[in-house]
């Protein structure tokens, strides 16, 4: 049960990293998304929202709430390459998010 907390502790703090580098490069949004942008069909929700968004919006805040409740948080998880394609030619460079999810990888993936 400790390593559990332990575990939970690891990926909160993990969670909080995505949200500042998300934050400091500008993309955090304040204002929520319309409920329509949440009826995708598509991996990612890529035909509603962009990736930062999906983030936010989807991941942070399903992680959060599966952390609330104690509730069994994913054994795998491969966001970093999504990031690294989504950032690929842009011109903010999401060097530190990709880490940042790189590490939400490994701790999901028990690596």
């Amino acid at each position: 049960m400790k390593e559990n907390r332990a575990h939970a502790s690891h990926v909160a703090d993990s969670l909080l990293q995505i949200e500042v580098e998300l934050r400091s490069i500008g993309v955090w949004q304040e204002q929520p998304l319309p409920p329509e942008a949440f009826e995708s069909t598509q991996p990612f929700c890529l035909d509603t929202m962009n990736f930062t968004q999906w983030l936010q919006f989807v991941f942070v805040e399903r992680m959060k709430l599966l952390l609330e409740a104690g509730q069994p948080l994913p054994s795998v998880s491969g966001i970093a390459p999504m990031a690294e394609e989504y950032f690929r030619g842009r011109s903010e460079s999401g060097a530190k998010l990709i880490q940042a999810l790189a590490h939400m990888d490994n701790l999901l993936s028990g690596e």
